[in-house]
């Protein structure tokens, strides 16, 4: 997508160099800082520290991980010390697994002297597999979009959830994808960004929505409701980072209250996630492993200072007990559709797009 006006992806590659360079998210939205990654641990801190967020962007990272890892060592012994360093970063987005275990299956019969090349071509086939994906969820998005701009004309008011666009791929984005594909068609569409407590995930969705020149208003997260009922919201759209096998859908905790509301105000609710984010292994909602992040999280509150410095504030004292859930899960039932690069279904029919995992 645009920066500047410049198209801009969140993830450069340097294969020659054994190094890539990702946008430090946790900068964000007050500068913009380009960050070097050049070993395992780097690679890790990144995706743990959410310097790189969003299931998709996370799963592209941790495969370029493994291939940083490869450079300096390609035995059976790092390539498995390496792959569980990754997989321990975060429990939730499966993505991250997914791309670990592709690039194993690939890796682990080949020859040592084979796999640093072998790991640098299968990550950057996973980075371009993303963009491909999230730009057909996006026409496929466009077409739901159209739909509802159909029997409501008028500027379409989309309501979205955390951060699930390009910043939290490598392009395009998931939930935003349709939003961006619906202002390059031309349609006149206005986003509702909820701010995400308590990492402030809405903040990075404004700015990537304001570099691209798409109309936006930031929201208190409470203010969701009212603007449901009031009748200001045509359809929320959301990202996920798993969604089990009878389409329970794990996303950024607060996305679950939304779809309640949606459900109250007869406002349809969709969640768009490329293939990788899907689990068919996973049965159900209760089966997706939710993490609890630090307390400290919450604790703190991130901004400028008077003097335009990055600062910390505690809001809370330090031994005010608190939790800090990451993710909540949003049960199938109050989901309209999930839109995926092979198109859009019911979350319960989600075999009818992958008909390969039918028997799973």
């Amino acid at each position: 997508m645009n920066i500047n006006g410049t198209p801009t992806r969140t993830l450069r590659a340097h294969p020659g160099q054994r190094l890539i360079d990702i946008i430090d998210q946790t900068r964000l939205p007050h500068a913009l800082h380009w960050l070097r990654v050049a070993t395992l641990d780097e690679a890790a801190h990144a995706i743990r520290a959410m310097q790189v967020r969003g299931a998709p962007l996370i799963g592209a990272t941790a495969a370029y991980g493994l291939a940083i890892a490869l450079s300096s060592d390609a035995s059976n012994t790092h390539l498995q010390h390496a792959a569980e360093v990754l997989r321990s970063t975060r429990p939730t987005a499966v993505n991250l697994h997914w791309a670990l275990a592709r690039m194993e299956s690939l890796l682990q019969p080949l020859a040592a002297e084979q796999r640093c090349a072998a790991a640098w071509l299968e990550a950057g086939a996973i980075a371009e597999e993303d963009v491909l994906q999230n730009a057909a969820i996006g026409q496929h998005g466009l077409a739901i979009f159209r739909q509802i701009r159909h029997r409501q004309p008028g500027t379409l008011n989309i309501m979205t959830h955390c951060n699930a666009g390009w910043l939290a791929t490598v392009d395009w984005g998931t939930a935003l994808s349709p939003v961006y594909a619906a202002h390059d068609a031309g349609l006149a569409v206005h986003v509702w960004v909820s701010e995400t407590r308590p990492r402030n995930q809405g903040l990075l969705t404004a700015w990537e929505l304001a570099q691209h020149g798409v109309p936006h208003t930031l929201i208190a997260d409470n203010a969701a409701g009212i603007l449901m009922r009031s009748g200001h919201v045509d359809a929320v759209i959301v990202g996920a980072d798993r969604i089990a096998a009878n389409g329970d859908v794990a996303n950024k905790v607060g996305t679950y209250l939304k779809a309640l509301s949606c459900a109250d105000n007869n406002v349809p609710f969709y969640v768009a996630a490329p293939r990788s984010t899907l689990d068919f292994a996973c049965p159900d909602g209760a089966s997706i492993p939710i993490e609890e992040r630090e307390a400290d999280e919450f604790r703190r509150v991130h901004g400028l200072d008077a003097h335009g410095a990055l600062s910390a504030l505690q809001q809370l004292p330090v031994g005010e007990a608190v939790a800090n859930p990451a993710f909540d899960v949003t049960p199938a039932r109050l989901v309209t559709a999930i839109i995926t690069e092979r198109g859009a279904c019911p979350p319960d029919q989600l075999t009818t797009l992958y008909p390969e995992h039918a028997d799973a």
